[in-house]
């Protein structure tokens, strides 16, 4: 209906009130959209198409991870559609590569308590999420930059932490994952004091995503010119971090205690 009104993506998202991200993952299927909104697409590029409206209303497919118990993530279902993960972890070894003993001990450490149900369901979904890493047919690229404090701060117990360094070393093995240590005798470079999350995604079209979780939340981040900030940080990060076998070195001296 776009292409047919003649408009643009970024015409269409501005009139829209989206951004033109939002807009590319709502044409692609991959973000579920409101009768309201479809409504008004639709007289923007002036074709009214009832049956899109039927389809729009019983769309009501939800998420794989729902079925957890987990509602409003806010996160996976955009690394769900990406094809690249970029992650700046400055103190905790980052979730995708974590043991399930690691994710527990960091669950259980959380002020708020789960209950024994919540805990399991949220290890449960950060294992699925970890299967893309292995996943033989379209498997999620990432590069991951971890300060030597998340090698070395203890979570759980010294026996969590030793198998969860030996799943780092298997991990860096992996064709489509790159990491990175950040030694501590080149101090704190630009980028380290905090953590970050960046996600690109296989469409040209698809603007990628910088995401920063708080305190209290989140922020989903698609301005571009944020993004290429991000996105120069992080390689003057990994710039500044030891190479992939200098950081499988570490990680095993780490671990030699």
């Amino acid at each position: 209906m776009r292409v047919r009104a003649k408009m643009t993506l970024d015409e269409a998202a501005a009139a829209l009130y989206k951004t033109r991200s939002a807009l590319h993952r709502i044409e692609k299927g991959e973000t579920l959209v409101d009768v309201h909104l479809v409504k008004s697409m639709m007289d923007l590029y002036d074709h009214y198409d009832p049956d899109l409206v039927d389809q729009t209303q019983r769309a009501r497919e939800r998420g794989w991870w729902t079925s957890f118990g987990i509602e409003n993530q806010g996160y996976i279902d955009v690394e769900t559609e990406a094809s690249d993960v970029r992650e700046v972890a400055a103190l905790i070894i980052p979730g995708l590569l974590q043991t399930p003993a690691c994710m527990r001990a960091l669950f259980e450490s959380h002020r708020l308590q789960r209950t024994k149900r919540w805990l399991e369901n949220d290890i449960k979904v950060r294992q699925i999420r970890q299967e893309r890493i292995i996943d033989s047919e379209n498997p999620l690229r990432l590069h991951a930059v971890v300060g030597e404090g998340a090698l070395r701060t203890v979570v759980g117990s010294a026996e969590i932490m030793h198998d969860q360094l030996g799943k780092l070393v298997r991990a860096a093995r992996l064709p489509n994952v790159t990491l990175q240590v950040v030694p501590h005798e080149i101090g704190v470079p630009d980028g380290l004091s905090t953590s970050f999350i960046l996600l690109d995604f296989s469409e040209p079209e698809e603007t990628g995503v910088l995401f920063i979780e708080y305190v209290t939340g989140a922020l989903h981040v698609e301005d571009e010119h944020e993004l290429r900030e991000a996105r120069l940080t992080f390689d003057h990060l990994a710039a500044k971090a030891l190479s992939p076998d200098a950081s499988v070195t570490l990680i095993e001296r780490v671990l030699a205690g």
